[in-house]
């Protein structure tokens, strides 16, 4: 049975919670374009504010919240729609961090979005939301609208293939933090996407 409709000031205190992470995922589905993302990000708000989308409390507020943001962007994409105001960015620089620092951060991220860029859709998405945003796999593949066993065939495939990607790129100038601080690294038995019945498969 579907639990009532959450107040608006809890839908608000719980949108600005997840907004951060929210513009991360947008931009995840509109291939990192952030205008497009802003406009999506605030079409889902407008959808979950004026009771057209609402929570139903089958899954998480987060999950669910990431399912509306993954349809809007596909009928934001679909219609070709640029008009909604956008969403301030979310990226700010930290004065207190040295520039050679942010270089290198800013070098490694950019290789490691080349790199997810370059996996199918499905491998994509669920890297992003188990590695980004902290989702376990059953967490994505409700997200995402397929089975928990697609979305583990899709995350250990496109684990494994980014893996390859990052090795094959490396030589070439990407920096050696971006292997030995990937999720790609970790301990199996550390791993964000895991859930119950799921073992992490290291690449």
């Amino acid at each position: 049975m579907a639990q009532p409709a959450l107040p608006r000031t809890d839908l608000e205190a719980s949108l600005e919670a997840l907004h951060e992470a929210s513009f991360g995922w947008a931009r995840s589905c509109c291939l990192g374009a952030p205008d497009e993302a802003a406009d999506v990000l605030q079409t889902a708000y407008v959808k979950v504010l004026s009771g057209r989308a609402q929570f139903a409390g089958r899954s998480g507020f987060k999950t669910w919240f990431f399912g509306v943001i993954r349809l809007t962007a596909y009928e934001v994409r679909r219609k070709g729609a640029r008009e909604m105001a956008p969403v301030a960015g979310l990226d700010p620089v930290d004065p207190q961090r040295p520039a050679d620092a942010v270089l290198v951060a800013r070098e490694e991220e950019a290789a490691l979005r080349d790199a997810l860029a370059r996996l199918p859709e499905r491998q994509q998405e669920v890297l992003h939301l188990v590695f980004y945003q902290g989702l376990s796999i059953a967490e994505a593949a409700d997200v995402m609208t397929v089975s928990l066993g697609s979305a583990r065939t899709h995350y250990d495939r496109g684990k494994k293939r980014l893996r390859a990607l990052l090795m094959s790129t490396s030589d070439g100038g990407l920096p050696a933090a971006s292997l030995r601080d990937s999720p790609l690294r970790r301990d199996p038995g550390q791993d964000p996407g895991q859930d119950p019945g799921h073992k992490g498969v290291a690449p």
